[in-house]
C-alpha cells in the first residue's frame, strides 16, 4: 500500500482509485472464500467439522514451527517470490488505466500474504459456501479502513511509524492453530472449545 503509484497533485483522483483498489481486493476474497467454503463443504461430507477444524488447525502449528526453526525458509521464499512476481509485472503495466486502482486490487488480493492464508483457513473451517464467502468479504471490508488510512498517510506513516507485520504473523498463526485444535477437542469450554456431543438436534437449550 506504501508503494502504491499515487499522482502528488490529484487528491480526488487518488482517493478513487484506492477505493476501487479495496473493492477490487475485496472481491477477489469474495471469489476466494467462496472457492474454499466449496472446498471445505466438499471435505465435511467426508469428515465432519471438529476433524476439519483439528487438520487446518494443525497444520498451522506446524508451518509456524517450521518458520522459527528457520528450516525450508529459502525455498519457500524462493517459491513465494516465483507466485508474486508474475503479480506485480502485471499490476504494473496495468497502471495508467481508467480503473487501474481496481485491476490491481483484484491482483493484490492473488498475492500470498500470511493474514490472508490465516482468513482462508477460518473460511475452510466453515464447511460452507455461503459463510466462507461471507467471512472472506468481511474481512476484506474489516481491513479496508486501515489500508485506506495507511495510503493516504503514507509520508506520516513511513517518518515516524515502523511496524514489521511478518514479525507477528508467524503469532497469529499459532493462537489461530491452537484455538483450532482446541475447537475440535470438544472440551466443554464456552466459545473456545465447546462440547458438541451434549447438544441433540431439535432441543431447545436454555441458559439461565
Amino acid at each position: 500500500m506504501l508503494s502504491m503509484p499515487l499522482q502528488k497533485s490529484s487528491f480526488l483522483n487518488n482517493a478513487i482509485q484506492l477505493l476501487l483498489y479495496q473493492l477490487g481486493r475485496i472481491l477477489t476474497y469474495l471469489l476466494l472464500g467462496t472457492l474454499v467454503g466449496a472446498i471445505g463443504n466438499s471435505v465435511r461430507v467426508f469428515a465432519n467439522q471438529e476433524t476439519l477444524s483439528f487438520v487446518v488447525g494443525s497444520l498451522l502449528v506446524i508451518f509456524t514451527l517450521l518458520h522459527f526453526s528457520g528450516r525450508h525458509l529459502k525455498q519457500f521464499n524462493a517459491m513465494q517470490a516465483k507466485l508474486v512476481n508474475p503479480i506485480a509485472k502485471l499490476m504494473a503495466k496495468l497502471y495508467g488505466l481508467p480503473f487501474w486502482g481496481l485491476y490491481a486490487g483484484m491482483l493484490n488480493g492473488l498475492i500470498p500474504c500470511g493474514m490472508v492464508y490465516l482468513a482462508l483457513a477460518t473460511s475452510l473451517n466453515t464447511a460452507s459456501i455461503g459463510s466462507g464467502a461471507l467471512f472472506m468479504l468481511l474481512f476484506g471490508l474489516g481491513t479496508s479502513p486501515l489500508m485506506l488510512a495507511i495510503s493516504l498517510g503514507r509520508v506520516f506513516i513511513k517518518r515516524y511509524i515502523h511496524f514489521n507485520t511478518n514479525k507477528l504473523v508467524p503469532w497469529f498463526m499459532l493462537l489461530i492453530g491452537t484455538i483450532m485444535i482446541l475447537r475440535s477437542a470438544d472440551l466443554g469450554i464456552p466459545f473456545l472449545s465447546p462440547d458438541n456431543a451434549i447438544h441433540e438436534h431439535g432441543k431447545v437449550e436454555v441458559c439461565q
